[in-house]
């Protein structure tokens, strides 16, 4: 029976289709999110075989939008915008201003109006959070001084591109040429001192309610212990702040979501807030990225070859360049400004956005999306070859500054081996691992953790204990932990799967390190054992052990134990 579902259908094949592009991508080492766009591009109306309802794929793309600058506010830290805010405020600002007058030189070559021209510049002048994240976390850079750099560079282009979303509707009219000479400056200035204002007012409810209500809501469903009922909060929060925002406030979907995330991080529970809810943002942000691959034209390549080269090279060589200038007069080495402008050498998200928005405002000609939304997915898919390119140029430097190094060393960031010794290694300070760590610390004994949660990192360096930050299971940690001289390795973390491969590496290098790990269940037991895991603790069978130690039914807890399978 046919069935007519076009809502089912998109999502359906919008999700099989990015996964499968995805893989693919990931396979190539190339960013997912190339994957994603190539597959809203196979089911667009310009190939052949199956085409997505571009409507319903348009307010699937509303709700990623809100999810994504959701969680770009959830992760705004204000403190390390502030710690590199002398270099990433005056940077940014004046590289997207470098881009624009870019974007504008060449809308003139292609007829466009000034307007027209600043919108394709500013869709150009805003790089990637989630590649140059990606990038970062791979040669360990978040912590440096130019990870550092980066990432507030980031923020500010995040910043300005929230405030660029706001004031765009309002100042349409002037930028499309409708505005004359003489028009009066109050007719000029009155939508946009209202749009100000309602943006004024907005912020001011969000900073004096928001801020009060919104964190004693979260506390209020964590206390009721109902995991469901917690992501449902945390959702609703998100979507009804955004709509809210757009209804009562008339500002976009964007500010309200970002906003609401904004407020959402100085709660205690932002951290659970994100992990819970990442599931579910993750899924529509693919279904935003495949909406957006929908708007894209693959004949463009054929048809406009030289205005895409111009496009890329704005991309990829000429904010770069901007970047490398700027970071090298404010005093920074060469390394640094390299990393900088690998860094910007592609766009993303907010260049969707933009365009999405520049379209539906007059603002942009479908010719100059098609041009953005291409310079795009070509710039994301070479980044990697930037980033290859600034590996190289950096370990022969360092060749240089030391002969005796390898020319082949890895381009990560080298990790400072610990020099603790018959001390614990911990992997994860979650809910289990903060009472472990409570623990050894009141015996007074040595301690390091293994975390990546950036939250959990600082409480524990503001504590004194020692921390190394990353993924346990990545190549190094275990060596920089120095467990071949450790009295022991806790591995706290739920997944089982990470788990088992950190087991096993820590096998390799010690095999008599006593090594104790935690599951959910008798096959997660038997895959840590497999792996070399000395005991294992599964929560539900210590549970169930304590309650009865504690009705004092000490032959039933005995043959409890007896009848149960042995984690150890």
């Amino acid at each position: 029976m046919h069935h007519n579902t076009p809502l089912i259908s998109t999502i359906v094949v919008g999700l099989v289709l990015a996964f499968a592009f995805g893989a693919l991508a990931q396979r190539l080492r190339v960013s997912p999110l190339v994957g994603y766009l190539l597959a809203g591009v196979v089911m667009g109306p310009f190939t052949p075989g199956f085409v997505a309802d571009q409507n319903i794929a348009h307010e699937l793309a509303e709700i990623g939008i809100i999810l994504l600058m959701f969680g770009v506010g959830l992760h705004f830290s204000l403190k390390d915008l502030l710690s590199v805010r002398a270099i990433a405020v005056p940077g940014a600002v004046v590289q997207i201003s470098a881009a624009t007058l870019m974007g504008v030189a060449m809308g003139w070559v292609m007829g466009w109006s000034v307007g027209k021209g600043i919108m394709f510049g500013l869709a150009l002048s805003t790089a990637s959070t989630v590649v140059l994240l990606r990038a970062m976390q791979e040669r360990r850079l978040i912590e440096t001084e130019r990870g550092r750099i980066a990432v507030g560079w980031l923020i500010v282009e995040d910043i300005a591109m929230v405030l660029t979303l706001v004031l765009l509707p309002a100042t349409a009219g002037l930028l499309n040429g409708e505005a004359s000479a003489s028009t009066d400056l109050t007719a000029l200035a009155w939508p946009l001192a209202m749009t100000l204002g309602k943006v004024a007012a907005f912020v001011v409810f969000m900073l004096v309610v928001g801020r009060r209500v919104i964190p004693w809501i979260l506390h209020y469903v964590a206390h009721t212990g109902s995991r469901e009922l917690f992501r449902l909060a945390v959702f609703a929060i998100s979507l009804g702040v955004a709509f809210g925002a757009a209804i009562l406030f008339d500002v976009s979907f964007a500010l309200g979501a970002f906003f609401a995330g904004m407020i959402l991080s100085e709660s205690e529970l932002s951290q659970r807030a994100a992990n819970e809810t990442l599931p579910l943002r993750d899924a529509f942000a693919v279904l935003f990225f495949v909406s957006v691959g929908m708007l894209v034209d693959p004949a463009i390549i054929v048809n406009e070859p030289l205005p895409l080269l111009a496009t890329l090279f704005i991309i990829l060589f000429g904010k770069s360049l901007a970047a490398f200038v700027i970071v090298r007069l404010f005093g920074h080495p060469t390394s640094t400004a390299l990393t900088i402008s690998a860094s910007l050498a592609q766009i993303g998200e907010f260049s969707f956005i933009l365009v999405s928005l520049g379209v539906s405002l007059s603002l942009m000609t479908e010719r100059g999306r098609d041009l953005v939304l291409a310079g795009a997915i070509i710039s994301i898919m070479l980044n990697p070859l930037f980033f290859a390119v600034l590996d190289r140029i950096l370990a022969k430097r360092k060749e240089e500054a030391a002969p005796s190094s390898k020319a082949n060393a890895p381009p990560r960031e080298p990790l400072r081996t610990s020099v603790q010794r018959d001390h614990v290694v911990l992997v994860g300070h979650g809910r289990v691992g903060r009472v472990v760590a409570h623990a050894l610390r009141v015996t007074n004994t040595p301690l390091l953790v293994i975390e990546d949660n950036p939250g959990a990192i600082e409480r524990l360096v503001q504590e004194g204990v020692e921390v190394i930050r990353g993924n346990a299971a990545a190549p190094d940690m275990l060596q920089a932990a120095n467990v071949g001289a450790a009295r022991g390795l806790l591995v706290a973390i739920p997944d089982a799967f990470e788990g088992g491969q950190i087991v096993a590496k820590a096998r390799v290098i010690s095999a008599s390190l006593p090594i104790i790990a935690r599951a959910h269940s008798e096959e997660e037991i038997a895959h840590l054992k497999f792996h070399g895991a000395t005991s294992v603790i599964m929560g539900e069978m210590e549970i169930a052990r304590a309650m009865l130690a504690l009705l004092d039914v000490d032959r039933a807890v005995a043959t409890t134990e007896a009848g149960a399978p042995s984690a150890a």
